[in-house]
Parts: C-alpha cells; structure tokens; sequence
C-alpha cells in the first residue's frame, strides 16, 4: 500500500472510530456528520469523500465492528487445533463473541440494533481489507469440512443466529432474565438441536 492510498485508509478509519464514540456517547440521532468530522479532525467535504451520509457510515461501522468482533472469534479458534468438529467450531465462536460482547457493552448496543437478516447477509460478503476472506467464505470453508452434511445451512444459520442475538441482548447487558453465564448451557443445547435437525 502507497503512502496516498494509506493516509486515505487512516481518514476512513478515523471517521468509523469517531463516529463509534459518538454514536454510542450521544446518540446516533444527536451526532451529527460535522460533530464526526471535528472529532476525526478531518474537513467536512473528506466524510463525503467516502460516505454518503450518516446512515451510510452507521452501516459500514457496523459492518467493521461486526466483522471484528467475528475474526476475533475466528483467530481465537485456530488456536485450538483440537476443535474439528464444525458445530463445536460453530459453538467455540458464539461463546467467544459473547464473551466479546460481556466486557464491551458498548458492542452490544451498536450491533444487536441493527444486525437484521437482510443487513447480516449483506454483511457476510464485506471484505474488511482488499486481501482478507469475507465471514461467508470462512463458513463456507468451515461448511465444508464438516462432518455431516446439512439441508438449508442458511436457514439453520438464521435460526441460531436469531436465537443467540434474541436470547443474550437482555442478560449480556442486564443479567436478565438470568446472567449470561447462566443462559449459556441452556443456548448451547438449543444450537445443537438445531444442529441435529438440520443434519442430513
């Protein structure tokens, strides 16, 4: 990457943080894209250089964090070698992005808002730097590997993933209607239901 395409890469990636901070501090109706690029510390016309709006920049931040918060999950796995089994794969990185989501609040407030069906098959294609694999093409990968064939992996993915952000909003951030370490077992042995009905 060139000195011009990296300063450009940095403006982007400081609007998104400051955007995040804003949005989650004040609000996303009471920021403003000119609060955002005084925070950044970039000229107003640089935000429209990338974003058309403050909507537009709410989607890619949440595309960012969102993506973030999975290729954690996703390193964190490869470093246990002995998780070959794809729904404990699957199970390994819920339970990771859970644990993301308990120690950043933050996190939580920002995607489980948004993250609809529609948004999230959107977001398993984004790419967030041009050489890295998108969320679908690692589950993709994953898919492939496993042990059991399945019918509709997409809908047994919508499923459990509607199961786990429906479930853990309420206990990651208030402890209801138990804490989350509580609920944990309890979502873990539904996932795998869901798991065993889907396999062919």
């Amino acid at each position: 990457m060139n000195k011009i395409d990296y300063n450009k890469q940095q403006k982007r990636i400081s609007l998104l943080d400051s955007a995040f901070s804003l949005f989650i501090n004040n609000g996303f109706h009471k920021t403003s894209i000119s609060d955002i690029v005084k925070d950044a510390g970039v000229a107003k016309g640089t935000f429209y250089l990338y974003f058309k709006d403050k909507y537009d920049i709410r989607n890619h931040l949440i595309s960012r964090k969102a993506n973030q918060v999975f290729l954690n999950a996703y390193t964190a796995l490869q470093t246990h070698a002995e998780k070959t089994d794809f729904e404990e794969q699957v199970l390994f990185i819920i339970d990771h992005i859970l644990n993301q989501f308990t120690a950043n609040h933050n996190l939580v407030t920002l995607l489980s808002k948004h993250l609809s069906w529609g948004f999230f098959k959107n977001f398993l294609l984004f790419t967030p730097e041009p050489d890295a694999p998108s969320i679908f093409a690692i589950y993709e990968s994953m898919l492939s590997k496993a042990q059991y064939a399945y019918r509709s992996p997409e809908l047994m993915m919508y499923l459990i993933l509607e199961l786990i952000s429906g479930s853990s909003y309420n206990a990651v951030l208030y402890d209801q209607p138990v804490s989350l370490n509580e609920l944990k077992p309890h979502l873990y042995q539904t996932v795998r239901q869901i798991f065993g009905q889907y396999r062919i």
